[in-house]
C-alpha cells in the first residue's frame, strides 16, 4: 500500500474502534451431536477467535462448528460429535496458550479459525509463523486431520472503510501465504483452505456488519466442507 495512505488507515481504524459494536458471542452449549445414518461418530472440533465463539449467531447451533457438522454428517452418513472453543479478540498467541489446551484428544478433524485479530493487531508474519507452527504441532497430536481456514475477505466487510479494508486485506494475504507454506510441510495431516471466493450475499453478515450471521456461518462451513472433500 502507498505509505501516503497510512495516516488515513490509522484514522479509519480509530473511527472503527469508536463506532463498531461487535456482536456478542453465541449462547447455549458449545458442543452437540448431529445424527447420522450409521457408523461411529466423527469427532470434530473448532478452535479460534470470535468466529469460533459464534459472534453474529444467536446460538452455537447456528455457528460454524454446528453448520460444518451438519454438512459432514450429510456427506459421510456418520454421526458427527462437535465442539467449539473460541474467544472474542483472540490472536494466535492466545489460542495457542489458552484455547487449544482445552480441546480433547482422539479427534478426527480440527478446524482452526484464526488470523483476523493478528492482522488487525499488526502482528508480524514471523510471530504468526511461530504461533501457528506451535498450534499445529499440538493439534496434530490430538487429531487425524487439521484444517487452517484462511483469513476473512476484509474488502467484502460492509463495516470497513475501503482504504482500511484494502490495508487489512494485504496484511491478511501475507499471513495466508505463511499458512500455506506451513501446511504444505505436512500435507497428509494439515491443509490450508482459503475463505470463500466471490461476493457474499448481504445476509452473509450479522448485525454488526463484521461477523457472519447464521446464514454466513452455514455458507462458509459448506464451502470449506466441499473443498475439504475434494
Amino acid at each position: 500500500m502507498n505509505p501516503m495512505l497510512l495516516p488515513l488507515v490509522a484514522a479509519q481504524g480509530l473511527w472503527l474502534r469508536a463506532t463498531i459494536k461487535p456482536a456478542p458471542e453465541a449462547g447455549g452449549a458449545t458442543n452437540g451431536t448431529v445424527p447420522g445414518v450409521s457408523g461411529a461418530p466423527l469427532h470434530l472440533a473448532v478452535v479460534g477467535d470470535s468466529t469460533a465463539a459464534g459472534c453474529g449467531a444467536t446460538h452455537h447451533t447456528e455457528g460454524f462448528a454446528a453448520a460444518l457438522a451438519q454438512r459432514l454428517a450429510a456427506d459421510t452418513g456418520r454421526p458427527v460429535a462437535w465442539e467449539t472453543v473460541g474467544r472474542f479478540g483472540a490472536t494466535a498467541r492466545r489460542i495457542r496458550h489458552q484455547l487449544v489446551p482445552r480441546l480433547g484428544d482422539d479427534l478426527d478433524l480440527v478446524v482452526l479459525l484464526a488470523g483476523a485479530n493478528d492482522v488487525m493487531a499488526g502482528r508480524s508474519p514471523a510471530q504468526w509463523r511461530d504461533d501457528l507452527t506451535a498450534i499445529l504441532t499440538d493439534l496434530t497430536g490430538r487429531a487425524r486431520q487439521v484444517v487452517v481456514a484462511g483469513n476473512p475477505p476484509f474488502t467484502k466487510f460492509p463495516a470497513l472503510p475501503a482504504t482500511l479494508a484494502r490495508y487489512l486485506s494485504e496484511r491478511a494475504d501475507t499471513l495466508d501465504q505463511v499458512s500455506r507454506r506451513i501446511c504444505a510441510q505436512n500435507p497428509d495431516r494439515t491443509a490450508f483452505i482459503s475463505s470463500p471466493a466471490g461476493q457474499p450475499p448481504p445476509e452473509f453478515f450479522g448485525s454488526d456488519r463484521f461477523h457472519p450471521s447464521a446464514l454466513g456461518y452455514r455458507l462458509w462451513a459448506e464451502d470449506l466442507a466441499a473443498r475439504l472433500t475434494r
